[in-house]
């Protein structure tokens, strides 16, 4: 099932979700011995911004992820829950989620995890919820493959400063080390699986 909440004030308000996003980054900010002002810069984002993702009251764009992912030296995927690799089959509503936004707009993107990935994992796999003008808030380059299939609605990936418009049944592959970014331009909600190697999200 997906997780839903309703935007107040502008702002995305994570109160009563799970905050093990923010808690891994603050953790990981304060092994490294980093103040939040030295993430903040290095992420290139507020401190006032970085506060509210660390205490669950904000959730970053897929694009500040990475660059807090970065400068902690890790891959963004090692911020997520790990699932157990035990498990070879993943049911339908039982998958975790990870949601993405942009402060104005509310919830833009959410990640499913299609498959249990753990710090040795070789790939990836999520399907990506774009919800209608949902977006990467710009480009951001990473190492790996990335291989994706539209199931449903629009899809303009940007590569390189390239536009490409992909519907259902589309698919593509590009090296990650290319500055890629994508949006919904359509008015229903866009599905694609999408695979990294080795893992970054």
């Amino acid at each position: 099932m997906l997780l839903s909440y309703e935007a107040s004030n502008g702002e995305n308000d994570m109160s009563e979700r799970d905050n093990s996003l923010g808690v891994r980054i603050r953790h990981r900010r304060i092994m490294k011995g980093m103040r939040l002002a030295d993430l903040a810069e290095a992420a290139q984002c507020s401190e006032s911004m970085l506060s509210k993702i660390e205490h669950g009251k904000a959730n970053p764009s897929l694009k500040t992820l990475h660059r807090i992912a970065k400068a902690l030296e890790l891959s963004a995927a090692a911020l997520f829950d790990q699932l157990d690799d035990s498990e070879v089959i993943s049911r339908a509503g039982e998958r975790p989620v990870q949601e993405f936004s942009n402060v104005r707009s509310g919830t833009d993107i959410v990640l499913e995890a299609l498959a249990p990935h753990n710090p040795d994992s070789l790939l990836q796999a999520n399907i990506h919820i774009v919800h209608p003008g949902g977006h990467t808030d710009g480009e951001y380059a990473h190492e790996g493959e990335d291989l994706g299939y539209v199931l449903e609605g629009e899809l303009e990936l940007t590569l390189d400063g390239e536009k490409y418009l992909l519907g259902p049944g589309d698919s593509f592959l590009f090296r990650s080390e290319r500055e890629h970014g994508y949006r919904n331009p359509g008015t229903t909600v866009t599905r694609v699986i999408w695979i990294n190697t080795p893992p970054s999200f």
